[in-house]
Parts: C-alpha cells; sequence; structure tokens
C-alpha cells in the first residue's frame, strides 16, 4: 500500500474520451512527458478507492491529455473516474533542475516581501503557457505575482518560505 505523503497529484480527470476507456485529464505536469516517465498512474474510483493503472500511451488535445491506461478498455470503465485526481509517486518525478521546484513543493510555503512583512501563503499555481502565476493568499485577500525571476527572490524549502519584490504598484492593486 502506498502512503498518501508519497503520492503527488499530477492532473485531474475531467471525462472520459471515446468509446475505448481513454480519459481526458487536465494536466498540472509542464509536459506529457511527467505522466509517461511515472509508468503507473493511481486513480480514485467513484467509492473512493484507490487503483493503479499502468501507462500505455499519453497523447495532447484541445489543451487537455489523453491517456490510455492498460485496464481501462470501455467508456464504462472509464466513467469511474470522471473528477479522479492523478496521482503517482514521487520518487517516479526524478529531481528537478536547478532553479526549478515542483509545485507540491511550493504550495503552502510563506511568502515574505523583500521589506519583511508577511503577505501569505501560496495557495495555486496557476499556468499560463509562460510565466506561472502564484496566488498568495491570506484571510480573504489574495494577490497574484508572476513566477519570475525579477520576481521571486528566494525559495527556502527548509523554512518553507518565499521572498519576493513586487512588480512596481502590483500590491497598490490589491490595497496590501
Amino acid at each position: 500500500m502506498v502512503s498518501p505523503a508519497e503520492l503527488v497529484v499530477l492532473g485531474e480527470v475531467t471525462r472520459p474520451h471515446g468509446l475505448k476507456g481513454l480519459l481526458r485529464v487536465k494536466s498540472y505536469a509542464r509536459s506529457r512527458e511527467s505522466f509517461l516517465n511515472a509508468g503507473t498512474v493511481l486513480l480514485k474510483d467513484r467509492s473512493g478507492k484507490l487503483a493503479g493503472f499502468r501507462v500505455r500511451s499519453v497523447v495532447v488535445h484541445k489543451g487537455l491529455l489523453l491517456l490510455s491506461l492498460e485496464g481501462l478498455h470501455s467508456l464504462d470503465q472509464a466513467e469511474e473516474y470522471r473528477g479522479s485526481p492523478v496521482f503517482v509517486q514521487k520518487d517516479s518525478l526524478g529531481s528537478p533542475q536547478e532553479d526549478e521546484y515542483f509545485w507540491y513543493d511550493l504550495l503552502g510555503l510563506k511568502v515574505f516581501l523583500d521589506t519583511g512583512r508577511y503577505l501569505g501563503k501560496v495557495s495555486q499555481i496557476i499556468p499560463t503557457g509562460g510565466v506561472d502565476v502564484y496566488v498568495i493568499k491570506e484571510g480573504k485577500i489574495e494577490v497574484m505575482i508572476p513566477a519570475a525571476h525579477d520576481v521571486i527572490k528566494e525559495i527556502d524549502l527548509e523554512r518553507k518560505s518565499m521572498v519576493i519584490t513586487p512588480p512596481e504598484g502590483l500590491l497598490e492593486l490589491y490595497e496590501v
């Protein structure tokens, strides 16, 4: 049995695709290779039970991925996993490159301005196709900052913190 601490969500099944068991997946990974390299994904069925499947193929289709898994051969089988997170084991992802981080490492980091002022925690990461956007939340206030080198000054995973220098005028938009 795999411990939840060993798993990371790599995407979400939006719905079945076609009649032969393909799954449409909204990916949280940078590329389809993350699914292929994992080799095996875990999905939750309607009852919440986890099941493992070997990845046969992954194809990009209209901004989503079409995931073909061993053992899923029909629309009815695929329908069992509609809305399921797509889990992989963390160790299947390898190590990030220098100055790269896995999203699961960044979510929850405490964010501080370069002045030392606490801003909030990273609550979400929005992929844009270019520079990702980090959503920083504290109470009811949400601030969106670009994940650019000139904004992100330091990431310290041991301290679970991030230091930023926001672009001029950004925080005034949010009245922070």
